[in-house]
Formats: structure tokens, sequence, C-alpha cells
């Protein structure tokens, strides 16, 4: 019995020596005896689910009480024109039209032309047409993702600061009063997919080219199919009659020209005759 009690007294002399920081801290002599990575512990905050910890440089408590994550770096981007294609469309210039069936987004030029950019539309469920008007550009925006989306993956942030590890790239261009944006992204190999919430993505250099040219109040129209273009409708012209076929005939020698004969009874009598 004192044996024991000795050993609880020496146990609760380091344990108090630790003083109240450390208890609140990882315990220096456990660096050899357990992974921290493995648990997930944050030395500055708090004990997290493994499949929930980030790097501490990626991510903040947030000011709405949940956490918020570092979009990384903001280099400079040079705009980048896309191809200027024939649109025989009966679209307003300087508008903006967006096929979602071709995927692919048309800023319509004058003279019946188009700059035509490679996008990504919304996945299946997620599709949608109308018309909306730019309401405002934001280069590097804030990325809040929608509570029904962090239901889908509880692994979002509330929020994640502009950046290139931001999904909405170098700029975004807000639709109306809609969740939707015409927006940048890095992940070319997404563009020309039915693979968004229903926003629409252009690699960053195309979509700072769009938002150089698009004003606040452009119009905005999200078509299934861009209408066929009228096509002129002629009869076809009659085929011709076979002609029938004759089984050709001797010449009608009645209607050949009259020639001129010699007189054989008058050379006769004039030969027998002459007597």
């Amino acid at each position: 019995m004192r044996k024991f009690g000795a050993a609880f007294a020496l146990g609760a002399f380091f344990v108090s020596g630790l003083g109240p920081a450390a208890a609140q801290s990882w315990p220096p002599w456990a660096d050899n005896a357990f992974d921290r990575r493995l648990w997930g512990y944050d030395r500055d905050s708090r004990w997290e689910r493994p499949e929930q910890a980030q790097p501490r440089e990626s991510r903040r408590p947030g000011s709405e009480g949940g956490d918020v994550r570092e979009g990384g770096a903001r280099p400079d981007i040079a705009p980048e024109a896309p191809p200027v294609v024939a649109f025989a469309h009966d679209f307003p210039g300087n508008s903006i039209v967006i096929d979602t069936g071709g995927r692919k987004l048309y800023y319509v030029l004058p003279d019946k032309r188009a700059y035509e950019y490679a996008i990504s539309v919304g996945r299946e469920g997620f599709n949608w047409t109308g018309t909306e008007t730019v309401s405002r550009k934001q280069a590097w925006p804030d990325w809040h993702p929608p509570a029904e989306m962090r239901e889908r993956d509880p692994k979002l942030p509330e929020k994640m600061t502009g950046g290139l590890q931001n999904p909405l790239g170098a700029m975004a261009l807000y639709l109306g009063n809609t969740l939707y944006r015409i927006h940048g992204t890095n992940d070319a190999k997404s563009i020309g997919r039915a693979a968004s919430s229903g926003c629409f993505r252009m690699l960053n250099p195309h979509v700072l080219h769009l938002a150089s040219m698009a004003e606040i109040g452009t119009t905005v129209n999200v078509v299934s199919a861009l209408p066929r273009g009228q096509e002129v409708s002629r009869a076809p012209a009659p085929e011709a009659a076979p002609r029938a076929y004759r089984q050709p005939t001797a010449p009608d020698r009645s209607e050949a020209p009259s020639e001129v004969l010699p007189n054989y009874r008058a050379l006769r009598d004039y030969t027998l005759g002459g007597r």
C-alpha cells in the first residue's frame, strides 16, 4: 500500500509539473510515442478527426464560426483570345450566348461573327437555360460553397479565399441574383465536359479575355442548342421526259432535193432517128 501511494504521488508530481499550458498542448515526451498526423491533432486549436485534418497554413477559423481555406497564389495571367467564327444567329452584338449542348460560349461581334470559347457546363440535373445579365465581375473571387453543396460533400469549407486552388479561378462573372457564374478554372481536363453544379467554367486566360469585353449589364442567353440556320426551300427541277426510241429508217427520197437527170429517151431518138 505504501508503494502504491508513493507511485501515485510521483505521478501527480510529474503531471502537475507540466502546468496548465502543457495540459492543453501536445506533450513533448509523446512525440516519440505517437504520430500526431495519424490523429489529426492541431497543436494550436483542437483535436480533429483524421479525414477532416488540413494543413495549418491552408485552414483557419472563419468569422462565421466555420473554417476558411486559403486559395493560394494569385499570379499574373495574360488574357488569351479564342478563335473568331461565323455566327449567323439572331442574337444582338456585345451579348453572350452559351450553347450548353455544344459546350461553347460565344461573345457576339458585328457582321455575323463571334468569339468562340470552349467551356464546361452543368452535369445532369444541374443544367439550366434562360436569360440573365452580368451583375458583377470579380478578379480572384472568394468561394462560399452553398449549404446544399456542403451537405453533399462535408469536407468543403465554408469559405475559400481567391487563388489558384480556388475553383472559381482568376475571374468570375456573376449572373443576375443567382448562384451561377461564368468563371475560370485551372482544371483544363474539365473543359468540354458536363462537370459543374450549374456554373460555366472557362480556362483562366479565356475568362480574363471575356471579362475585358463584357460589361456589367451584358445580356447572357443560355440555350440548350443554337437554332439551325434557315434553309431556303426550293422545288426540285422537273426531270426531262425520256426521249422515245425511234427505229432508224431508210431516208425518204421524196424529201430529197430534186436532181436534174439526163433525157435518155431524147438521146435514143436522136441516135436512132438520125436517118
